[in-house]
């Protein structure tokens, strides 16, 4: 009987499949600069996406792969012993990649995937994602948390400008991301250098 051919892997397949990817950087916590290694759960904003069918699918689940990446290299001006909440401002924005979230731990604490409707406060959450689906509440989401400890991100064009935190973008065969600087520390919350070495856009 012939054998059926192995399926080629892409770039950005293996790298999702590799344990610190999977694990969705529990080991990262404890590696330092100098080593290089932490900088490795960033490798995927540089690598190639799968073309047509995989593309979609992949690029959601590097999306989730950096919204937790986001919360572990953020620190809060305080701590608090109940659920990291994950506000999603959309039905279902990354499907089953944000959802595979749920109780990740973030230092002591643990995520909450807690999809968030117009009408329900955000204030309480730890880091909102407004999907770029829902681009329209931008403006009312930033009034809310005016002044609030809240990490904010989208994958949005121009989302950062507005005055989003951290923004992901999907361009020509990549995923990269711009930081707001002014808006973070105006929300008292520090970014680790080690994400922001692989910002592709810094604004003051």
């Amino acid at each position: 009987m012939s054998q059926r051919p192995p399926t080629a892997t892409t770039p950005l397949q293996a790298l999702l499949r590799k344990p610190f990817v999977r694990g969705l950087g529990t080991r990262l916590r404890r590696r330092t600069v100098g080593s290089g290694l932490s900088m490795a759960a960033w490798a995927g904003a540089l690598l190639p996406l799968p073309a047509q069918a995989q593309q979609s699918a992949d690029a959601h689940r590097l999306k989730a792969h950096y919204l937790y990446q986001f919360a572990l290299f953020t620190a809060w001006p305080a701590s608090s012993d109940g659920p990291f909440r994950l506000c999603v401002l959309d039905s279902d924005p990354l499907g089953d990649e944000i959802r595979a979230l749920q109780g990740k731990p973030v230092g002591q604490r643990r995520v909450d995937v807690v999809p968030r409707r117009p009408s329900e406060p955000l204030r309480d959450c730890e880091l909102v994602f407004l999907a770029s689906t829902a681009i329209d509440r931008l403006p009312q989401m930033l009034d809310e948390l005016r002044g609030a400890a809240v990490l904010t991100v989208s994958d949005s064009p121009g989302a950062a400008r507005q005055g989003v935190m951290l923004n992901m973008a999907v361009n020509p065969g990549r995923i990269t991301f711009e930081a707001n600087l002014g808006a973070a520390q105006v929300a008292r919350l520090r970014l680790d250098t080690r994400l922001l070495r692989m910002v592709t856009r810094v604004r003051p």
